[in-house]
């Protein structure tokens, strides 16, 4: 189809387009509840002390996205690995967001085990989670290495462990855009 076809479709002329209301277009056209699964990375959280995944899930669920599973696995890449392989191929689940293992540290692996599942990284996710924390935390934000991306037709997203840094992502980021991306992530060419 070509983009003019495109755009005489949506009812609007390419002249009429701005990137902001091309964006504006995406997200009205978004999905309004993605469900999503929540998988807290660590080797020392229980479900009584997990307050980063208990975060994401308190936010999801007051934002309109319901919470499908909440998991909490160890810190090793073939465990990190099998679960978010397992919630990919489940039809219930729209995004998967993890929280902690995103750090320096030689246990943090998370980024190692996710991002080779993904289809399609989105790099603006982590340099603007980045850029944010540095308002937040200085020059410790670089220690960071959060991403999210596109993977078996879901969105993906993997968080620090921090409550701070949770509610940072989610609420400047991950919420603003679920919708908006879970769309995306289902488009075929």
């Amino acid at each position: 189809m070509s983009s003019e076809r495109f755009w005489e479709d949506t009812g609007l002329k390419m002249s009429e387009i701005s990137p902001a209301s091309s964006t504006h277009h995406h997200r009205k056209r978004a999905p309004a509840q993605v469900p999503t699964a929540v998988v807290t990375v660590s080797d020392t959280r229980t479900r009584e002390t997990d307050t980063g995944g208990a975060r994401v899930a308190e936010l999801l669920g007051t934002a309109g996205h319901p919470v499908v599973a909440r998991e909490i696995v160890p810190d090793e890449p073939a465990a990190i690995a099998e679960i978010v392989r397992a919630l990919l191929a489940r039809d219930d689940v729209g995004a998967v967001v993890l929280t902690g293992g995103t750090g320096v540290a030689p246990r943090d692996v998370t980024p190692e085990a996710v991002e080779p599942l993904l289809d399609r990284v989105v790099p603006g996710f982590g340099e603007l989670f980045r850029a944010l924390s540095y308002a937040q935390i200085g020059s410790a934000a670089l220690l960071s290495r959060a991403l999210a991306g596109l993977a078996s037709g879901r969105v993906v997203f993997v968080l620090p462990g921090s409550r701070g840094a949770v509610e940072l992502a989610m609420e400047k980021l991950v919420l603003p855009e679920l919708g908006h991306l879970a769309a995306e992530a289902v488009k075929t060419r």
